[in-house]
C-alpha cells in the first residue's frame, strides 16, 4: 500500500465528508467548524438538536456544507442513522471524530451512584465503540480514511473523585487502539487525542479563579483553547498524518509528561522568598 498524497493548499480535507458525534458545543462545534474550514463536508450529531443545528447553521453561513441530526450516541440505532446521514447527504465518509461524554459530578468513588456511573460508561466506552462500529464500514466503503476519539489526560493517569470519567475515557484509550490495530493494513487509521485542561463552556461557567489554577496545573501555566484540539483532529484526519495511528496525543500544556513545580527545594539552610531561590548562586553572579 503506498502513502496517500494530500490535498494541496490550505484545505486538507477538501472533497472528503467529516462526521463529529458530541458536536452541539464546546471542541465538537469548533472542531466540525475547523474541518469545514479545511474543506470537509460535515455531519454534526448531539442530543441537544437546536444547539447543533446552530453549529450547522453557523458553518454554512462562512460557505461550508454542514447537516445536524439528533443523536445518543449510546443507542445503536442512532449511531447507525448519524453515519446513514452522512452517506446519503453527501455520498461517503472519509472522517469521524467522536467526541460525546457524560457523567456523574465529582465525587469520592463510594458516593458516586450506580446508575450515575453507568451513564459515564454508556456514553465514553458503549458510544465510542458504536459510533466506531458503523463508522468502520463507511469509512472503508470510502476508500479508507481515519477516526478520531476522545479521552482525556484523566484516562491516562487517573483524577481522584473522576471515577466514571477515568475509567470510560481509559476504556476509550484502549478501544482505539484495537481499533488501529485491526484495520491499519486497509487504510483506515484511529487515533485518540488526550486533553488537559481546555477553556471550554464548562471551565467558563466555573469562573475565573478555577480557569486560573487549572492553568497553573500544567506546566505551560496556562488553560487550552478548543481550537488547539480542533487543529490537532483535523491534522490526525488528514493524509498530512498517514503514518499515524494507535496513538495517544496528550494536548496538555506538558502535564503528561511530568511535574514542573513553581519552585525546587535543597538540603540545607532554610531558603529565601521564591523571588530569592531564583537568583544566581554569588560565584556565578555576573561582576558589576
Amino acid at each position: 500500500m503506498t502513502a496517500p498524497t494530500s490535498p494541496a493548499g490550505d484545505r486538507p480535507l477538501e472533497g472528503r465528508v467529516a462526521l463529529v458525534a458530541g458536536a452541539s458545543r464546546g471542541i465538537g462545534a469548533v472542531t466540525a467548524a475547523a474541518f469545514a474550514r479545511a474543506g470537509a463536508a460535515v455531519v454534526l450529531g448531539a442530543r441537544d438538536l437546536e444547539a447543533t443545528r446552530s453549529v450547522a447553521d453557523s458553518i454554512r453561513a462562512e460557505g461550508g456544507r454542514a447537516v445536524a441530526v439528533a443523536t445518543d450516541v449510546g443507542d445503536a440505532g442512532s449511531s447507525e442513522r448519524l453515519v446513514r446521514c452522512a452517506l446519503e447527504e453527501f455520498g461517503r465518509l472519509d472522517a469521524a471524530f467522536n467526541n460525546a461524554t457524560d457523567g456523574p459530578l465529582p465525587a469520592p468513588l463510594a458516593d458516586i451512584d450506580p446508575d450515575d456511573f453507568d451513564r459515564g460508561i454508556r456514553v465514553n466506552v458503549r458510544g465510542t465503540f458504536l459510533g466506531m462500529k458503523y463508522q468502520i464500514p463507511a469509512i472503508l466503503g470510502s476508500g479508507g480514511g481515519a477516526i478520531v476519539n476522545m479521552a482525556s489526560i484523566a484516562g491516562l493517569q487517573g483524577t481522584a473523585n473522576l471515577a466514571a470519567y477515568v475509567a470510560g475515557k481509559a476504556g476509550i484509550v484502549g478501544l482505539t487502539k484495537v481499533a488501529a490495530l485491526d484495520y491499519a493494513d486497509q487504510g483506515l487509521r484511529v487515533n485518540v487525542v488526550a486533553p488537559g485542561p481546555i477553556l471550554t463552556h464548562r471551565l467558563r461557567e466555573a469562573g475565573e479563579e478555577a480557569q486560573r489554577m487549572a492553568g497553573l496545573a500544567t506546566p505551560m501555566r496556562r488553560v487550552g483553547q478548543a481550537r488547539e484540539v480542533a487543529d490537532a483532529v483535523v491534522w490526525l484526519c488528514s493524509d498530512r498524518s498517514s503514518f499515524v495511528t494507535g496513538t495517544v496525543l496528550p494536548i496538555d500544556g506538558g502535564q503528561y509528561a511530568g511535574n514542573k513545580p513553581p519552585r525546587m527545594y535543597r538540603q540545607g539552610p532554610p531558603q529565601g522568598s521564591p523571588r530569592e531561590a531564583r537568583q544566581e548562586p554569588p560565584a556565578y553572579r555576573r561582576s558589576p
